[in-house]
């Protein structure tokens, strides 16, 4: 994959949030997380580089992305965190007024015939096929018409932590679809399982909000 372009762009979104935050919720000092922050910024750029091209169509590329800048400040971190920490460090870190103008946007839109028809184009590409640090989903519309659950069999953040030995953080990043769901403000985010945690799938659910 290219650095420049979403890479760069998220990069220079998001590192300076993801230093601060080494510090306010790791107790990292200033000086040690500016030394993780710089090591991280060649880290991202190696990781972005050895992944492949996405799909024009595969709207998972930016996630993939987030999960390479993850990566990069874990590796370079001394004493990592817990899940716990990290998923507060994590939601903190990505949830900029920046992304949360981007998810009030999305949720604008949320449950309309183009979100649905995003969704189920997207169920059809099977993009993980193809490419392992990609998602293969399925589409299941809830039969009493209140929203609908999208159900991952395979997921590119898994395949990626997996490879540089944090697939025990994963959850971090999971739990960052309940904090999106609620800025967006349209939807209440329910899930049972998640493959990291050893279930049979990913599901997330999407309800509704009266």
């Amino acid at each position: 994959m290219k650095y420049s372009g979403m890479p760069m762009g998220m990069w220079m979104l998001f590192n300076r949030s993801f230093k601060d935050n080494l510090v306010t919720v790791l107790g990292y000092s200033k000086e040690e997380a500016d030394k993780i922050s710089r090591l991280a910024a060649s880290k991202y750029k190696q990781i972005i580089a050895r992944l492949p091209e996405f799909e024009k169509k595969d709207r998972f590329k930016m996630n993939i992305v987030n999960c390479a800048m993850l990566c990069a400040f874990l590796l370079n971190m001394e004493n990592k965190p817990d899940v716990q920490k990290l998923s507060e460090y994590y939601e903190k870190a990505m949830m900029i007024p920046a992304m949360k103008w981007f998810c009030q946007m999305s949720g604008k839109s949320k449950f309309s015939n183009k979100d649905i028809k995003a969704m189920k184009e997207t169920a059809e590409l099977k993009a993980a096929d193809r490419n392992p640090y990609s998602w293969n989903m399925k589409l299941l519309p809830y039969e009493d018409g209140s929203g609908y659950e999208a159900r991952f069999s395979k997921c590119g953040i898994c395949t990626l932590m997996k490879e540089y030995g944090l697939y025990d953080m994963v959850p971090a990043m999971c739990h960052l679809d309940y904090s999106m769901s609620e800025a967006g403000g349209a939807s209440e985010f329910v899930r049972e399982y998640t493959l990291a945690s050893g279930g049979p799938y990913c599901d997330c659910g999407y309800r509704k909000k009266k």
